[in-house]
């Protein structure tokens, strides 16, 4: 590295070259996963940052304060965590050239960290004339100003997919109240359109969720990115949209519609491959008789609001049941585990069983007196 150096102390330096290199490129590689690979790929430098700052969240949006509290709190948590990236990225690419300054023979190893921060954030106010360092300064000048604008150009990108996800999110309280229900949902379609309305729903949701899966791999932030509105999930949307279906293809008396396994089936994907995204336990091949989180009880709740509005119903619960207990193993533990992850508002399953005639105001949660 430098004439006369003993060779202890060479090989240090070219330690430190060698790891200074490797961390730069490294920060790249994650950078280049993040913003630029068009699958996902769970970088373990980027999970360590985002589960660092969502700790800091959690501990804020402490669950005694309420619902209402934790979510104007974890509102802030993917915004924040976007503007904090690239400071992560820059400060781990001049710690890299830290050690390449370091190791060129800049000086100290303050004197290259004040080398090295002048030259990622390209301002100029230090620099060295030992042979190296000035390519050394332009290719990190260069590298923070990529990774600026890779974060520039991903933004439209997020904030693109966020407004079409909210779209169908937020059309789903028309139908289906908010947080949506199922049971809602279908006691107001029969009453509105009749049930044959629903193949059209299930048209646009079997895309949407083929979106979800794309956008929330390749853009995993988008997974915590909050509704307008604290009552909306994509979460429950999913569920509500699966559940509808899966009651309406188990329980409800209609001509088959297999648009609706279709849109089953590709609910469950999208929530499964966003699961295994974060690493989310759960049975891949479950059989049809598995435990879920909705029991038998609440099953005959549904049937019996649905019954009492006059929604067609086969006669044999038994089977019934089997049937959507086989369709919701498929995305049960993803989406409870989801949910939980996102401090989504509590599912329709824990909330008061009524229809559509129960729930045009004057309250959102709780039937009407006297209904």
């Amino acid at each position: 590295m430098l004439p006369g150096m003993p060779l202890t102390e060479e090989l240090i330096r070219l330690a430190a070259f060698a790891a200074g290199v490797f961390v730069v490129a490294r920060t790249m590689l994650g950078a280049i996963r993040a913003f630029v690979l068009t699958r996902g790929s769970n970088d373990p430098l980027i999970r360590v940052f985002f589960l660092a700052v969502r700790r800091a969240f959690r501990l804020l949006a402490h669950q005694r304060k309420g619902y209402a509290w934790q979510d104007r709190i974890l509102a802030y948590y993917p915004p924040i965590s976007l503007v904090l990236l690239p400071i992560y990225w820059i400060t781990l690419v001049g710690l890299g050239y830290t050690l390449i300054f370091w190791a060129l023979g800049v000086g100290s190893l303050p004197d290259s960290f004040r080398v090295s921060g002048s030259s990622v954030l390209t301002l100029g106010f230090a620099s060295s004339s030992v042979p190296g360092a000035s390519l050394a300064a332009f290719t990190e000048a260069a590298l923070g100003l990529i990774l600026i604008a890779l974060l520039i150009s991903y933004l439209p990108t997020i904030y693109g997919a966020f407004s079409r996800r909210e779209l169908l999110v937020n059309l789903l309280e028309v139908r289906a109240d908010s947080p949506p229900s199922a049971v809602v949902m279908l006691t107001r379609i029969h009453r509105l359109r009749g049930l044959g309305a629903l193949h059209e729903m299930w048209e646009r949701w079997e895309p949407w969720f083929a979106e979800l899966e794309e956008t929330h791999t390749s853009l995993p932030i988008l997974v915590f990115y909050r509704s307008q509105q604290a009552d909306h999930s994509w979460v429950n949307a999913a569920e509500a949209i699966m559940d509808t279906a899966a009651l309406t293809r188990s329980i409800v008396d209609i001509p088959l519609d297999v648009q609706a396994d279709l849109t089953i089936r590709a609910g469950y994907l999208a929530v499964r491959r966003i699961a295994d995204y974060f690493f989310v336990r759960y049975d891949p091949h479950p059989p049809q008789d598995a435990p879920t989180s909705i029991s038998r009880e609440l099953f005959e709740q549904v049937c019996n609001v649905l019954a009492a509005d006059g929604v067609p119903l086969k006669a044999d619960r038994d089977r019934a049941f089997l049937d959507f207990n086989g369709w919701r193993v498929n995305y049960d533990q993803p989406v409870v585990a989801l949910a939980r992850m996102t401090t989504a508002p509590p599912s329709w399953w824990t909330r008061p069983m009524v229809s559509a005639y129960a729930t045009d105001e004057p309250t959102r949660d709780q039937p009407p007196p006297g209904a």
